[in-house]
């Protein structure tokens, strides 16, 4: 196997259209698979670390079992266990832990704090959340979509909701991959510009009026109203978002095939109805297994590059 040079996944435009191609291609071999009981473990005697200074499930569960089945081991790290950044420098902590690991995960706040992990890391990070994007949450998302409806590229997807690190992660997917966001948020809820790093508007269009954003849609997908590390804004954040609830209606106005996503955990009757989320066009248990089978793609293709 041809040595590779290494990549970290700190935000979804860390790897290109033509890498997203392979990694949905390797995801939907990997995830067959699981589903027929045949071994895939080209990770044997490979290591993950995990560090959570966030809360987590989905995570936690799809990168523990996703490296298990691969055939490597994990060692799972919290903010007591670790304390990055607090008992030692970040710098110091990255250089140790590296060097006892084939990979690391890490869930954390700022984006700053895994971008300086990764700079003095000598193995692979991955982005398992942070304040500024989601990007193994999206990169299971599209799969999702291109298991049931075919290629993303040309699709609009409808994005109604927090101005937040998904919002924010679907921006760069569409630049990349080639379709097109509606965006509505609230007033003073915005999408940061220049956190999002988009180079043009060409792949989105801003709407007031979250149900004007699902017209024409292919995808509608949603976020609750506070995130991890925004609790003490909730009441305010409720009354904000009142009109960002994804409910018939909106469903109602975009395409008839169109589907519907959330990351999880939801909040029913807030961001969406229950009759969306539980109802024909939601996909979120799939999207939610998926987080298992697009990481695992991502780890081999991290750890091996391409195989095949």
């Amino acid at each position: 196997m041809k040595a590779h040079a290494m990549k970290h996944y700190l935000q979804f435009s860390d790897l290109s259209a033509t890498e997203y191609a392979y990694l949905f291609e390797r995801a939907a071999l990997i995830k067959k698979k699981f589903k027929t009981y045949e071994r895939h473990q080209p990770l044997v005697d490979r290591t993950l670390a995990m560090i959570f200074e966030k809360a987590s499930t989905r995570t936690r569960v799809s990168f523990e079992a996703g490296m298990y089945q691969l055939g490597g081991s994990v060692v799972h790290l919290t903010t007591g266990d670790s304390q990055l950044g607090r008992a030692e420098p970040i710098e110091d902590s990255a250089k140790v832990i590296s060097r006892m690991v084939d990979l690391v995960m890490i869930r954390t706040f700022e984006q700053t704090k895994i971008e300086c992990f990764a700079q003095h890391s000598r193995v692979p990070v991955i982005n398992g959340l942070t304040n500024e994007f989601h990007p193994c949450q999206i990169l299971a998302d599209i799969f999702t979509y291109i298991e049931h409806r075919g290629s993303i590229e040309g699709k609009t997807v409808a994005w109604v909701g927090d101005g937040n690190n998904m919002a924010n992660t679907w921006l760069q997917a569409s630049e990349i991959l080639g379709f097109k966001v509606h965006l509505s948020t609230p007033s003073g809820y915005e999408v940061d510009q220049s956190i999002a790093g988009i180079r043009s508007a060409d792949s989105y269009q801003v709407f007031d009026d979250p149900m004007q954003a699902c017209v024409g849609a292919d995808l509608v997908t949603t976020d609750v109203w506070t995130s991890m590390g925004y609790e003490a804004e909730n009441e305010a954040r409720k009354t904000a978002f009142a009109n960002w609830c994804v409910d018939p209606e909106m469903m109602g106005v975009a395409k008839s095939d169109a589907l519907f996503m959330h990351c999880l955990p939801a909040h029913r009757g807030e961001e969406v109805a229950a009759e969306v989320i539980d109802g024909a066009q939601s996909v979120v248990w799939d999207e939610a297994e998926n987080r298992l089978h697009a990481q695992k793609a991502l780890m081999e293709y991290l750890l091996l590059g391409r195989i095949g």
